[in-house]
């Protein structure tokens, strides 16, 4: 059956799929004000069988996250209104949810800072339509092995190394009895790391299993995450094997 199309607030346009899309299919918000990537976008993504919906600017995207509650956001860091920074800022306090951040901007800088306030994946423009795909996919099996995991009964005790406590369960993180707030990508790359403390991972083997890619050509998302997870859990416990990957080591007590 054709997938109905979501209701529209202000500045918001709606974009359904086609014919065969099953009823379960995800529900993308994509806030861009510039009308022409935003309709390719919201095309693109509807043709994966996807229901989309587009808003122009910050307030609408903020409003419309919270009518949609969809299960991946694609925004635009510069918007009218409200940037995309702000954007993420308000949507993530309200309930968290999978965001990709498009900038125009190639600076590491203003990416840490958007993987700072929230975002879990960053893609510059300009980029493939392909690449957005592939990483909204990602995003989406995810946010299925999130569900999945909150619905299951858990088993496993937390992990617990050095003053580092990670709860898979309820997927929180405690360092020295501070809960300390991650975006999901950051916590299954932190989980990653912690399951193998002491060991070496390569940005290849980090990228396949957290980001589900299956070349080597976001080695730079990696590293940004990492940064990220430095300045929320403090710069001591992930070592840095220059030219290879990353080891969890915790200080010793």
């Amino acid at each position: 059956m054709t997938a109905s199309a979501f209701p529209t607030g202000t500045g918001a346009t709606s974009a359904g799929g086609p014919a065969g899309t099953p009823a379960q299919a995800a529900n993308i918000l994509v806030v861009e004000d510039e009308p022409a990537i935003a309709t390719a976008i919201a095309q693109r993504l509807s043709a994966e069988g996807w229901r989309v919906e587009v808003a122009r600017d910050g307030l609408s995207g903020v409003e419309a996250a919270t009518r949609l509650r969809p299960d991946v956001i694609v925004l635009d860091v510069m918007l009218p209104g409200i940037d995309g920074l702000e954007v993420t800022r308000r949507i993530q306090a309200e309930q968290p949810v999978p965001i990709l951040m498009l900038t125009a901007r190639d600076d590491e800088t203003d990416m840490l800072i958007g993987l700072g306030v929230g975002a879990d994946d960053y893609m510059t423009k300009p980029f493939s339509m392909r690449e957005l795909v592939a990483r909204v996919k990602a995003l989406l099996r995810r946010v299925d092995r999130a569900a999945q995991a909150a619905t299951s009964t858990p088993t496993d005790p937390p992990m617990v190394v050095g003053d580092v406590v990670i709860d898979r369960a309820q997927r929180r993180v405690h360092r020295a009895g501070e809960e300390v707030h991650l975006t999901p990508t950051e916590f299954e790359l932190l989980v990653m790391l912690a399951s193998s403390p002491k060991t070496v991972l390569t940005r290849e083997r980090l990228l396949a299993e957290v980001w589900d890619w299956a070349d080597a050509s976001g080695t730079r998302t990696v590293d940004s995450h990492i940064k990220a997870l430095r300045r929320k859990l403090g710069p001591d416990l992930i070592r840095t094997v220059h030219g290879v990957g990353y080891a969890f080591e915790p200080p010793v007590a």
